[in-house]
């Protein structure tokens, strides 16, 4: 089956600033009245977040919606497989990305999801449900256990995802804060290819081709490697034409 997976960087669900991506993601399904799997670990389980999933893909796009809640139920293993199994796309909201692979492996829903995948499910998400689909994702995790009003003392890190897209950690909301200097230095120090995807810009991935969609006139992805001691960046633009995604694994000059 083909792999197909929509990466968001960012953007607010419940004001429908993604739609048109949203749009993208159910089609992908080719089902009339697909069902949609919501799976809203890294913001905690929020009832609300589930909330704003309804409103948009059930309500807006004809959709079938159910949600997965890992956190506050004691579910067993073959319930979160029949609920992965069941869906023709899986959508994973924002929020603590370390926290939520943790809680994927200790229930083994990490398991379940490859297997989805490999059985040609839609994945989809935004922010860390964007980034639990890589390799590795370029995080903030560390700031829901350290920030606070009198300490901002943290550090982003890389944490260890899904690894459905090989050797790619990708980073989200790139238009914010210091991602940029902090995703060179990763792959300085780690290697790979470092992908930035800021708000409203989406990678989606069918089998080994993808393309970039922009929301916004101004947004562009980046792509970093390193070559010898030096960190490259190439400016990714968005297109409608699919390009092989073995293009971002080529580290050329």
């Amino acid at each position: 089956m083909t792999t197909k997976i929509v990466a968001i960087g960012g953007g607010e669900l419940r004001q429908q600033e993604t739609f048109q991506i949203d749009q993208q993601i159910v089609q992908l399904t080719e089902k009339v009245k697909p069902k949609a799997l919501f799976i809203p670990t890294a913001s905690s389980d929020s009832t609300e977040y589930f909330d704003s999933f309804k409103q948009v893909y059930g309500d807006k796009l004809n959709c079938e919606t159910d949600v997965l809640y890992l956190l506050n139920e004691n579910i067993s293993e073959a319930e979160i497989k029949d609920k992965i199994s069941s869906a023709d796309l899986i959508y994973v909201g924002g929020g603590n990305t370390l926290m939520m692979m943790r809680k994927w492996r200790f229930t083994k829903a990490d398991k379940w999801l490859r297997k989805a995948s490999a059985e040609g499910t839609v994945m989809a998400g935004l922010s860390a449900g964007a980034m639990c689909w890589f390799d590795f994702g370029h995080s903030d995790s560390m700031s829901f256990y350290t920030e606070t009003e009198a300490n901002k003392d943290w550090d982003y890190i890389r944490v260890k995802c899904l690894g459905l897209v090989d050797k790619i950690t990708l980073s989200v909301h790139f238009d914010l804060g210091d991602r940029r200097e902090s995703l060179q230095q990763l792959i300085k120090g780690k290697g790979g290819i470092g992908i930035g995807l800021p708000d409203l810009v989406s990678m989606e991935i069918v089998g080994d081709s993808y393309r970039l969609t922009s929301l916004r006139d101004d947004a562009k992805a980046y792509r970093y490697y390193k070559s010898g001691s030096k960190i490259r960046e190439e400016v990714l633009t968005p297109s409608s034409e699919f390009t092989s995604i073995y293009r971002l694994l080529y580290k050329g000059q």
